[in-house]
């Protein structure tokens, strides 16, 4: 079945047993990988926790079911995580919800999957399993998490500070907790102690994360400064801030960009598009200046270059920071081509 997000929550909270398969899938993996936690604490402290990959799916599909009608080895509470579904774990998840018995909860996480997908169809369609598709939260949604994450240190978000936080993190949650930790620490708040924080707080711990230097980074690979990207990128991060929230902002100015664009190609001049969007006049300049350099077709390309860039960062085990400017990088050197 379906699961919006208050449905999710309450399920995950609340165990049913007959729920075999709770599938987290979508970009956010941050926050599947908080729903996936919030299973393991309604099983309690005492949950033994089984992991599965693709490989172990791919080897032996039967597995999974396997491991779900297990008993644990202190004879407690036990669940079944999967890292990295696939489309090709569809197999497994079919012999999961068809066994004739479980008992051990599965939580999968899926990043890649589409709820177009197959595999995903096959959870909604049963019974006994949910799904759950996760998206980077914004606007509203960003400030409510940063809110009832704060709350769970202590503390108590006063004035803009929730919509300066989410703003900052970019949806990211793990860089979002991380911040509000810094600010109960420096509050000495606890659950509790419960503290107000306000904006003299934030601004104490310097909770930016960069956003001066994350905009001068992508001015510089929209622009094609190559020479001067690895500069902007050390002051990012030495600032606090970090790649995947420069990420994030890169493919939202390069979606608004394709935006204008398609209009540039259906005939409107720069100055008109620019009037049209109602553009900032600070940012008109530079604006005008990508208009001119990138096409529709560099412009899709770059976006889902940037997406696939976000995923690889979040994705455990890879290169990290260093795979993102590399990536920014590129995309920067295709700009200078086009500037030519």
């Amino acid at each position: 079945m379906k699961a919006n997000a208050a449905q999710i929550r309450a399920a995950v909270d609340k165990l049913k047993p007959e729920t075999r398969l709770y599938l987290f899938h979508g970009p956010d993996e941050a926050g599947a990988a908080e729903l996936a936690g919030r299973v393991g604490k309604a099983l309690g402290p005492e949950a033994e926790r089984f992991d599965l990959d693709m490989k172990a799916l791919r080897e032996q599909p039967g597995r999974l079911a396997d491991e779900a009608a297990s008993l644990s080895l202190f004879g407690g509470a036990r669940y079944v995580r999967v890292s990295g579904l696939e489309e090709a774990g569809a197999e497994a998840v079919t012999l999961l919800l068809k066994a004739e018995q479980a008992g051990n909860p599965v939580v999968a996480i899926g990043p890649g999957l589409k709820a177009s997908g197959k595999l995903v169809k096959l959870v909604v369609a049963a019974q006994n399993a949910l799904a759950h598709a996760c998206y980077v939260p914004e606007g509203m949604d960003a400030a409510r998490i940063a809110a009832e994450l704060a709350r769970t240190h202590g503390l108590r978000l006063t004035g803009d500070v929730p919509q300066r936080l989410a703003a900052a993190s970019g949806g990211d949650r793990a860089i979002l907790a991380r911040e509000i930790e810094k600010l109960a620490l420096y509050l000495d708040a606890e659950p509790e102690h419960p503290r107000e924080a306000g904006g003299e707080a934030l601004d104490a711990i310097g909770a930016d994360l960069g956003e001066v230097e994350m905009f001068h980074a992508i001015d510089a690979v929209l622009d094609g400064r190559v020479a001067e990207l690895g500069g902007e990128i050390g002051r990012l991060v030495q600032g606090g801030g970090s790649m995947i929230p420069l990420l994030r902002q890169l493919a939202r100015r390069l979606m608004a960009l394709a935006e204008l664009r398609a209009d540039m190609d259906r005939g409107l001049a720069v100055d008109e598009v620019l009037e049209k969007y109602r553009v900032f006049f600070k940012e008109k300049a530079s604006t005008a200046r990508a208009l001119r350099r990138w096409s529709a077709p560099q412009l899709v390309r770059a976006i889902e270059r940037v997406r696939a860039a976000e995923r690889g960062v979040m994705h455990s085990g890879s290169a990290g920071d260093v795979l993102a400017e590399a990536e920014c990088t590129a995309i920067a050197r295709q700009a200078a081509r086009a500037r030519g």
